[in-house]
């Protein structure tokens, strides 16, 4: 049993962050109902890659989701749209603040009608505050956040981090609200109403900037793949490439001192973390004298029989090859469509042990592709009497 068997998910989300938090909770076992636009569904199944006039990038943010295409401004799709939210345990949608009120399924008006019923929305700047109707993207909230203006090379333009942290951090954390928020309602027998915006998690996780900038009153650069605040702990050149070298204490420091033949470790500049910190491009040039003479696979084995955390920078082609990353099941393939394109996808990053660790995803839905079977499940659903609330079996 999944732990988050019998919990129906109804996913009005679009494009990336709602997206992905509903697939982290599927991954988790409950089975999510994704409710999209006719005729043209989520965004994403028009974003390239394409492999057979499919959508690689819809494909692994969807995988074993359902879809039925519902307009909710006509009677007759909002007469299933209700029956569905009679059964559903989450709400999860990322329209701007304001729409579904519009639509009549705000949360004021579900939480009277179905009480139970968890609320999720992640929206660009929240419900609250006077931005609460501006739109957003990815890039917007990370702008504005902050992360850009800490992104990139010392001296060079802002850059935008090259995964879209914008989108996925505010999904992890309506995942998380909604993981609290069922786990609430198993107490109290209530649903709750979560808001989580995409500016506010970026905010959230710049553990360093907000500490350098709120103690200083100085507001952090970029420092290129260098740490701010840990020293040494960036990228380094060798012969054929970069190694990444992470000594995070004065006790890896001294041991990577030894490892490199560095007679440097009681040196008064890089004697303590903030010594290193002060003198860092001093200390990367030293480094580098020595990782230059060999090769990244020389050094990779000498600091790991060495015991110091270091790593190749890896292209996506060698990621998807990577040993450690294939034993965690976390590349697998996508099951195809009949006569369908084969994607690939990321596992479940999360291993419970008594949840089976998936070796292939089902395949992504159809548009409407699930209206059938969603509809005979309803109909069969209400044939059902005296079941209680949380009774969700077909």
């Amino acid at each position: 049993m999944a732990p988050l068997d019998g919990i129906t998910i109804l996913d009005l989300t679009h494009v990336l962050a709602g997206p992905f938090c509903t697939q982290s909770l599927l991954d988790l076992g409950a089975r999510v109902i994704k409710v999209e636009r006719p005729g043209t569904g989520d965004d994403t199944r028009a974003f390239p890659p394409f492999m057979a006039g499919e959508s690689a990038y819809f494909a692994t943010l969807n995988a074993g989701k359902q879809s039925i295409a519902l307009d909710l401004k006509q009677d007759a799709d909002r007469a299933i749209f209700d029956r569905l939210l009679a059964r559903a345990d989450v709400l999860v949608e990322n329209y701007r603040p304001g729409v579904m009120d519009r639509l009549g399924y705000g949360w004021t008006v579900l939480h009277a009608r179905h009480p139970r019923l968890i609320y999720a929305a992640v929206s660009g700047f929240g419900r609250t505050g006077p931005d609460a109707g501006k739109p957003a993207y990815d890039m917007v909230v990370q702008a504005r956040g902050g992360v850009m203006s800490i992104t990139g090379e010392t001296g060079g333009p802002p850059v935008r981090v090259g995964a879209s942290i914008g989108d996925i951090v505010a999904g992890m954390y309506l995942a998380q609200g909604i993981l609290a928020a069922l786990f609430q309602r198993e107490r109290t027998g209530e649903g709750a109403m979560i808001d989580v915006a995409m500016l506010d998690a970026q905010l959230a996780i710049q553990e360093h900037a907000l500490a350098i900038a709120s103690a200083t009153g100085t507001a952090p650069g970029p420092t290129g793949a260098r740490h701010p605040t840990i020293t040494p702990f960036a990228t380094f050149r060798a012969a054929d490439g970069f190694v990444v070298i992470a000594a995070g204490n004065d006790a890896m420091f001294a041991r990577l001192c030894d490892t490199l033949g560095l007679d440097i470790a009681a040196d008064p500049r890089f004697a303590t973390n903030a010594a290193r910190c002060d003198n860092h491009a001093l200390l990367k040039r030293l480094i580098e004298t020595v990782t230059l003479t060999r090769p990244v696979a020389h050094w990779l084995e000498v600091l790991d029989a060495a015991g110091l955390p270091t790593a190749r920078v890896q292209n996506m082609l060698e990621v998807l090859a990577d040993p450690q990353l294939r034993a965690r099941n976390m590349i697998l393939p996508v099951a195809p469509h009949p006569g369908g394109p084969a994607f690939t996808a990321p596992g479940n990053p999360i291993k419970i042990s008594t949840l089976p660790d998936q070796t292939a995803l089902p395949p992504a839905p159809r548009l409407d592709g699930d209206r059938a079977a969603i509809l005979a499940w309803l109909d069969g659903a209400e044939e059902v009497r005296g079941r209680t609330p949380g009774d969700k079996a077909l």
